[in-house]
C-alpha cells in the first residue's frame, strides 16, 4: 500500500519502522519543523525527520498542515492512505480524504478514554490501572472517529510514562500493521465512539509540573511518575529549582509537618533518597535533577549538601 506517514515524537518510530519492514510503500514523511532543543537552543529534526532521512524517504515539514501549496505537494505523492502517530497538529477534512483510503490514526489509550495530546502521561497521573492503544479512523474532531481495533495493557505500580511510552509504542506499531492487513482485504468492522463516555488528556504544561505537595501521597507520586521525563515534576528548595524523579510511596506514615517538608534524608542509601511530607503520608524521592545539571540519584545529591532534614520544598 501506498502510505504517507505523518509523525514526529520517537513514539512514531516503531510504526514507521514496521511499515517499512512490511514491505509498504512510504512515500513520503510528513513531520513537524525542525525546533530549537538543548542548552544551545539550535534547531533539530525530529526524531522521525531523523529516521526518515536515514532511510531515504522524502520527508515534508509544513508549518501548516492546512497550507495549500503543501497539500498540493503531498496530493502528487499519490497516497492510498495517510498512517498518523502522534503528529501534533489537527488535521482538516481536505487532508483527511485525499488518499483514497482515508486517514487511520495510532493512538495510546482505549479510546473514547483520553482522547488528546497526553494519554500515556495522563493515565499515570489518574491512577488508571489499564490503557492501551486503539487505531481509529480519522475524523475532524479530537480522536472521536470510528475505532479500528483496540489492545489493553495493565499500567504497571511503578511505571513511569517514560516506561509505558515505550511499550505502548512497539503495541501500536503491530496493532497498525495489523489493521492495515484488516483493511487491504475489506474485514475490519469500524465502531464509533460512545462520545458519552468520553474524557480528555489535554497537552501538559509547565504549570502543571509544578508540584502540590499537599495532595495525598499516592497523587503525588502518580504526577510525579505521569511526568517523567518531559515535562518533568518540578519543585523549589530555596530559590532554586528541582526536577522530581522516581517516587516511592509511604502512605503509613503520619506526620503533621506542612506538606513539602523534608523528613528524612538517608544519602547513604540510593534506594530511598529523600523522604517528603505530603497532605496526607509521605513520598520517598529517589532522583533528581537541580537546574543546569544531570539527573542522578537523589543520594548523589545529598552528599552534596542538596537538601537537610526541615528543608521545605515548594
Amino acid at each position: 500500500m501506498r502510505i504517507l506517514f505523518w509523525g514526529t515524537p520517537e513514539f512514531a518510530l516503531p510504526s514507521l519502522g514496521a511499515l517499512l519492514g512490511e514491505g509498504h510503500d512510504v512515500v513520503g514523511v510528513v513531520t513537524q519543523p525542525d525546533r530549537p532543543r538543548g542548552r544551545g537552543r539550535a534547531p533539530s529534526p525530529s526524531p522521525v525527520k531523523e529516521f526518515a532521512t536515514t532511510e531515504g524517504l522524502p520527508v515534508l515539514q509544513p508549518a501548516r498542515a492546512r497550507d495549500p501549496a503543501f497539500i498540493d505537494v503531498a496530493r502528487k505523492l499519490e497516497p492510498e492512505l495517510n498512517a498518523v502517530v502522534a503528529y501534533g497538529q489537527i488535521l482538516t477534512r481536505e487532508v483527511l480524504d485525499m488518499p483514497g483510503q482515508g486517514s487511520v490514526n495510532v493512538h495510546a489509550s482505549l479510546l473514547p478514554e483520553l482522547r488528546g495530546a497526553a494519554p500515556i502521561n495522563w493515565a499515570i497521573i489518574r491512577g488508571h490501572e489499564r490503557t492501551g492503544v486503539t487505531t481509529m479512523r480519522m475524523v475532524e474532531a479530537l480522536d472521536a472517529g470510528p475505532v479500528l481495533a483496540q489492545v489493553e495493557e495493565p499500567v504497571l505500580p511503578s511505571e513511569t510514562a517514560t516506561d509505558l511510552t515505550v511499550r505502548l509504542s512497539e503495541l501500536g506499531a503491530e496493532l497498525l500493521i495489523e489493521t492495515l492487513a484488516l483493511l487491504e482485504v475489506g474485514e475490519i468492522e469500524e465502531i464509533p465512539q460512545d462520545d458519552s463516555l468520553a474524557t480528555y488528556a489535554p497537552r501538559l504544561t509547565r504549570d502543571d509540573a509544578h508540584l502540590d505537595w499537599a495532595q495525598p501521597a499516592r497523587d503525588v507520586a502518580n504526577w510525579i511518575r505521569g511526568l517523567d521525563a518531559v515535562p518533568g515534576a518540578w519543585s523549589v528548595l530555596g530559590d532554586q529549582e528541582l526536577k522530581i524523579y522516581r517516587p516511592k510511596v509511604a502512605e503509613e506514615l503520619e506526620t503533621d509537618a506542612e506538606p513539602g517538608t523534608v523528613l528524612e534524608v538517608a544519602p547513604s542509601r540510593p534506594a530511598d533518597g529523600m523522604l517528603v511530607a505530603c497532605g496526607s503520608g509521605a513520598v520517598w524521592v529517589r532522583e533528581v535533577k537541580p537546574a543546569g545539571r544531570r539527573r542522578m540519584t537523589t543520594a548523589d545529591w545529598l552528599r552534596g549538601r542538596g537538601a537537610d532534614k526541615g528543608d521545605r520544598l515548594t
